[in-house]
């Protein structure tokens, strides 16, 4: 029986919402709105598992192809999260912080989240990332257009991974996605390298921390190798 080894950093592709609240025969926003909730659920789980990183994926990109009407939707999910859940983030010792673009994000919604990473800076039980117009192409073409334009001739993988949104933070150990999709879908693309992969069937609103334990349950009985050969 192996011991459960607890990733270090997890990173979530929250897979699913829409198609769960069509099956309930609700409103696709609804789902959004369980998303959230299953999203705390998990932070606090990670939390007491003693997981040090956190990355959701909560908006990418290519999300602005969908209708307007739901891109509003979850940006106002967004600034009622943030509102509403701040105390709660301090209190469970949740450092929040945000990656990806910011120039396209309504600038109340961008003035929210630049107060959640500062009053929740001091909170050191966990560092939650979550990923707002993130993609994992712009993130590396954002730095190298900050390295050009510091003037480099030429950069080593440390050199790049100093100027992605995820600098300073080890890779994530384990990447989970929901609702039966087996691809990363532009997430992370640098960090993801040797990052073991997880894929459930579950919609985001179905999961749940005993899902989480059969992830990370299912981590522990790998070898990670990083291209090594290791004594079988």
């Amino acid at each position: 029986m192996h011991r459960m080894k607890v990733p270090r950093h997890i990173a979530i592709i929250m897979d699913g919402n829409g198609r769960w609240a069509k099956r309930q025969g609700m409103p696709r926003i609804m789902g959004h709105y369980r998303g959230a909730e299953v999203a705390e659920e998990i932070t606090k789980a990670c939390v007491d598992l003693g997981v040090e990183y956190l990355t959701l994926f909560a908006f990418s990109t290519e999300n602005w192809n969908r209708p307007m009407e739901e891109v509003n939707l979850l940006f106002e999910l967004m600034r009622d999260y943030l509102l509403k859940k701040k105390k709660d983030l301090i209190e469970l010792g949740v450092r929040m912080r945000f990656i990806g673009r910011r120039d396209r994000l309504p600038k109340d919604l961008v003035a929210l989240m630049k107060s959640m990473e500062r009053d929740t800076e001091k909170c050191d039980r966990i560092t939650l990332f979550l990923a707002v117009d993130y993609g994992g192409r712009d993130d590396i073409v954002r730095a190298v257009n900050r390295i050009i334009k510091e003037g480099f001739k030429e950069v080593d993988e440390e050199t790049l991974s100093s100027y992605l949104d995820l600098a300073g933070v080890p890779d994530p150990d384990l990447l989970i996605r929901t609702a039966g999709e087996k691809r990363i879908s532009n997430f992370l693309l640098w960090n993801l390298a040797y990052t073991e992969l997880y894929f459930t069937d579950l919609c985001w609103p179905e999961f749940s921390k005993e899902e989480l334990l059969k992830a990370i349950e299912d981590f522990s009985s790998r070898q990670r190798k990083f291209g090594r050969v290791l004594d079988e």
